[in-house]
């Protein structure tokens, strides 16, 4: 798993593990399973900030407003001996986490996958209700993943949560692999058949730790999926590195590239050499930064995590690393939207992109890392707005004045023009006071007119006729009496006649 699991097994031997945690661990750094047991320090020195094939930019990058919670963020229940490896989301106005755990009753004894959600990521996280944080994906006997289920990953599209996590049957020589399942709510899960990508064997190295550790970002129709293995052919002298993989598909069994020194390409399986690292680290997470157009990969080093970026094909590196100072024991987990993007500010979403983790930060009574706190900080003097394509995406549900005394609102890349202020601020997630220049590039592709007409359908909801002729479905129900919007009920064979816009609403 992602460092420590597969060392308790059924007895918890916390003596022996602490004992392996610690072997050969520089001050300030913990010793991850995936490391093995070599000497030196994570990822076999301090790692290196771009690929070997990159040049590193000389782009800096701004940093303003640090942060740090001000305790623990987040643990197990009642007999749970560490805390590490989440994957953080925010989801619907909560921030939601699923971390790396073990519960003594969530079933065969090894790793369980814990969740738990919370206003912020300042926590405290609970379970839904407010009561212990539950197991949600545990061993499955039999299988893979018999034993340990670890290093979470998850990413929601088109309604479905993607869980990415390591699997182990048990302590195994190279016995990692990486599993998927799927979810409606992010809470109960559905495994698919078997693991998805296994070790490449490339080179057989003193570490046998093997495949896991992913990271999942969609983006552009593709799922990206990052992760260790600790025998392909680009890693460290002690397994250390980061490999890519990406499909359109998400079990990762068709239609896979890929990443090499020029690039993504197809390839005929999951288990193709590994010849190209992002970074010489264990235990990384990635995150899409679309004000930069830029991915972020965030990994453990002497000073902190450090940021690093990397450009859409993953061949060079545009901007400068920065650095999360602060106590740590394990790998970070950025705090990402649905989809593995960063989140846009709500008060500057073109000039201020906010950056935060949570990670574990000592190593517990049993040896292995717990404690999860979070750190932020922001990246400012952005200019992510400068581009039309890249401002329709960083803009999605904001509101702002138009130049015409009306409201202009971007939905799913497209500008409607509205004529009341109030119906404008129901339909956004935010406004504006002041107008984004770029957008005058931008055609209206519809107005919403007062007293547009509206219809509602049976099990449809209401939609709104725009003026290019299209139903724009729209919620909350009550904006077409603040618009002022004659209601018309069809049927919902009339209603899927119309053509259809994007829908109205946070």
């Amino acid at each position: 798993m992602r460092s420590f699991g597969r060392r308790f097994g059924a007895l918890l031997l916390a003596g022996i593990l602490g004992a392996a945690v610690l072997s050969g661990c520089s001050s300030g750094t913990t010793r991850t399973q995936a490391e093995g047991s070599g000497d030196g320090g994570l990822g076999g020195g301090k790692p290196s900030a771009a690929p070997r094939s990159a040049t590193p930019s000389d782009v800096a990058l701004k940093t303003g407003q640090p942060r740090e919670s001000g305790g623990v963020v987040a643990a197990g229940g009642p007999g749970a001996p560490y805390n590490y490896g989440p994957t953080v989301m925010i989801d619907g106005g909560r921030t939601r986490m699923w971390w790396c755990s073990q519960y003594p009753n969530a079933g065969p004894p090894g790793d369980d996958i814990i969740y738990g959600e919370a206003a912020s990521a300042d926590g405290p996280f609970t379970g839904p209700g407010g009561g212990v944080p539950p197991a949600v994906l545990s061993g499955n006997p039999g299988q893979f993943d018999g034993a340990h289920t670890c290093d979470p990953s998850v990413v929601k599209v088109n309604g479905t949560y993607y869980l990415y996590y390591t699997g182990a049957a048990g302590d195994h020589a190279l016995g990692n692999a990486i599993g998927l399942a799927t979810s409606a709510d992010g809470i109960t899960w559905t495994r698919s058949p078997g693991p998805i990508v296994t070790p490449s064997h490339d080179v057989h190295r003193d570490n046998l730790y093997g495949v896991g550790q992913p990271s999942v970002v969609f983006l552009d129709g593709w799922f990206y999926l990052m992760f260790t293995d600790t025998t392909g052919r680009a890693a460290g002298w002690n397994g250390a590195g980061q490999f890519v993989l990406r499909a359109k598909d998400p079990s990762f069994s068709s239609d896979v590239e890929a990443l090499g020194d020029k690039g993504f390409a197809a390839v005929s399986g999951n288990a193709v050499p590994r010849t190209t690292s992002v970074v010489d680290a264990f235990s990384a997470d990635l995150m899409w930064v679309d004000a930069l157009n830029a991915f972020a990969i965030a990994h453990e080093t002497q000073d902190g995590t450090t940021i690093t970026f990397r450009n859409r094909d993953f061949t060079g590196s545009p901007y400068q690393p920065i650095v999360l100072p602060g106590a740590w024991r394990e790998g970070p987990g950025l705090v990402r939207t649905p989809d593995g993007h960063a989140p846009v500010a709500a008060d500057d979403p073109c000039g201020r992109v906010p950056i935060d983790l949570v990670r574990a930060t000592v190593l517990g009574e049993a040896g292995a890392p717990t404690d999860l706190r979070h750190f932020g900080v922001d990246l400012t003097g952005v200019d992510g707005c400068t581009e039309p394509a890249r401002a329709l995406t960083l803009l999605d549900g904001f509101a702002m004045p138009s130049p015409v005394r009306t409201m202009d609102l971007v939905v799913a890349g497209q500008v409607v023009r509205i004529d009341r202020r109030s119906v404008a601020g129901q339909l956004a997630r935010h406004v504006l006071d002041g107008r984004v220049p770029v957008l005058d590039r931008i055609p209206v592709a519809a107005t919403l007119a007062t007293g547009a007409r509206a219809v509602t359908a049976d099990g449809l909801g209401l939609g709104l006729l725009l003026s290019d002729g299209r139903l724009w479905p729209a919620h909350p129900g009550s904006i077409a009496a603040l618009n002022a919007s004659t209601v018309q009920t069809v049927s919902p064979t009339q209603w899927r006649t119309y053509p259809r816009g994007p829908v109205l609403g946070p």
